[in-house]
């Protein structure tokens, strides 16, 4: 300090006071970019405390500075050490987390991202902005070398497109009588309490399917007037989306448990709904033979692709290419590059390719790498197309009836196929054959499934939990008053959300 500033303290009021004031500033002010370092998180307080009684001046409004104020939720520097480190190992810092990687090392570092983020700083912090040895004048090369030397440099850009989110399961595998209240330094490897701060992926999903039957109703809510027939929701969980019979798209704010936004395209109804990456953007179908382009920013519609001939019944989006079926008996690919629509820049929807079938599609699903997609139609044929060359696998009349969903298992080896003939089929992706058939009491027109036990929605409305296995129903949970019509399920499969004919959705959770 004593360097920088020629042998003086700084002016009083420019140190470092106070936590709120310092936060303060870094929100509001333009000049004034700070990021925490280590020792907020450690357990040594001296950088907080004026320790040698240090004569550091006086503030304009004639207080003396001396150890740093503290916010009111903390006792004393102890304290707020160890509710900053519990505060870094929070859920909430976990799944936001990719957030600051893209602004500090990412793709917003630098360009119209960062311009767009408000991320820039002076071209001499950036890596490369300036050839120190090209500068031949001494003095102003040790100017140079001084100012980056001082006032420091954006670090390396590691990644240039947007960083994935951490899977972060929202359960605790712990023990009776441990305390989730532990301090995250009182954790030893192998304890009960540590297991909540890794991510255990593909245990937290074995669990959360193990303890399905005991799905349980959080809240329920009637927000639309006709049936409901998509649900979408932001990677964090917070905002809703519900597209409907009755031509709208609403917005469901979990956090405040009510409806915040309600927008109509057309006069005719919604089919389906899907976020594009980053939540700036959902996607509609539309029985009025069109896709919509809702901007969540801007609140409004954005564009529209004018694709079929007949209703859009779903669209499905991956890796920049849009996937919309359609009653004229079609699979459409576009190009749909998502950054583009979600910076308003005017979208060419350029058609890959047209998957033809002999009935109008009714539903269709990608496998998890991409690779294929699943279509049932109107008339019971199940297909299997390879999307690196646009053709077609497998077409197998599967059903009697009309198929209301078809999905790929997680390992995508078999399709589950739901339709109104009351059957559940799975079908064996490799070869085409059925595997098996599981004749239902009644129609079952959604479910999620996990490659062997599955959870339905039946007309009667209440969600059936299989096991295809024994091809038994394992327990039965009363939902809705009608017939289920859509259901949604995180990826971490701890959180379930039903849309139903009686209009409402309801958001549901496994109890362990």
């Amino acid at each position: 300090m004593l360097c920088l500033q020629n042998g003086r303290y700084d002016h009083a009021d420019r140190m470092f006071n106070s936590i709120g004031d310092t936060w303060k500033n870094c929100l509001e002010g333009g000049t004034d970019f700070k990021e925490l370092i280590p020792e907020f998180y450690g357990t040594d307080c001296s950088f907080m405390k004026n320790m040698l009684g240090l004569n550091l001046g006086r503030r304009q409004g004639g207080g003396q500075v001396d150890d740093v104020e503290l916010p009111p939720w903390a006792t004393d520097v102890e304290d707020f050490l160890q509710k900053m480190r519990s505060a870094l190992e929070s859920q909430y810092v976990s799944e936001h987390l990719h957030e600051w990687i893209d602004l500090i090392f990412g793709y917003k570092q630098r360009g119209s991202e960062a311009v767009a983020a408000h991320n820039v700083f002076h071209p001499l912090t950036y890596e490369g902005g300036i050839d120190c040895d090209s500068i031949e004048d001494p003095d102003q090369k040790i100017a140079m070398l001084t100012q980056i030397l001082e006032f420091g440099q954006t670090p390396r850009q590691l990644f240039t497109k947007p960083h994935p989110q951490r899977i972060t399961p929202r359960f605790h595998n712990v023990s009776a009588g441990t305390s989730l209240s532990t301090s995250p330094n009182d954790l030893s490897p192998g304890s009960p309490s540590m297991e909540s701060f890794e991510d255990l992926t593909e245990e937290s999903k074995t669990l959360a399917w193990s303890n399905m039957n005991k799905l349980t109703l959080q809240s329920s809510h009637k927000i639309h007037k006709e049936p409901v027939t998509g649900i979408a929701v932001t990677l964090s969980g917070l905002s809703v989306f519900t597209t409907s019979q009755d031509s709208t798209l609403k917005m469901f704010s979990k956090e405040s448990n009510a409806l915040q936004r309600s927008v109509s395209f057309s006069n005719m109804a919604l089919s389906s709904c899907v976020i594009l990456p980053e939540d700036k953007t959902v996607v509609c179908s539309s029985w009025d033979n069109n896709v919509y382009f809702y901007s969540i920013a801007y609140g409004r519609r954005q564009d529209t692709l004018m694709g079929h001939d007949d209703a859009v019944s779903q669209v499905c989006w991956r890796e920049d290419q849009l996937y919309t079926a359609s009653w004229d008996s079609t699979v459409k690919v576009w190009k749909c590059v998502a950054t583009d629509i979600s910076n308003n820049k005017r979208s060419q929807f350029l058609l890959l390719a047209e998957l033809e079938h002999e009935a109008g599609v009714n539903t269709i699903a990608l496998s998890p790498a991409g690779t294929l997609l699943a279509s049932g139609t109107k008339e019971g044929t199940l297909s299997v197309w390879d999307l690196t060359s646009f053709s077609i696998l497998h077409q197998l009349t599967c059903h009697s009836g009309k198929i209301h969903q078809v999905a790929f298992s997680p390992d995508s080896r078999n399709i589950l196929s739901v339709s109104e003939d009351l059957c559940l089929k799975v079908t064996d992706v490799q070869t085409g054959t059925l595997l098996s058939t599981v004749l239902a009491e009644e129609e079952q027109r959604c479910f999620c499934w996990d490659g062997s036990i599955v959870l339905s929605g039946g007309q009667s409305g209440n969600l059936l939990i299989w096991d295809l296995l024994t091809s038994k129903i394992t327990h039965r949970i009363p939902a809705h008053s009608g017939p289920i019509s859509c259901i949604w399920m995180n990826e971490q499969c701890s959180t379930v959300i039903t849309g139903g004919e009686d209009k409402q959705i309801m958001f549901w959770k496994p109890q362990y």
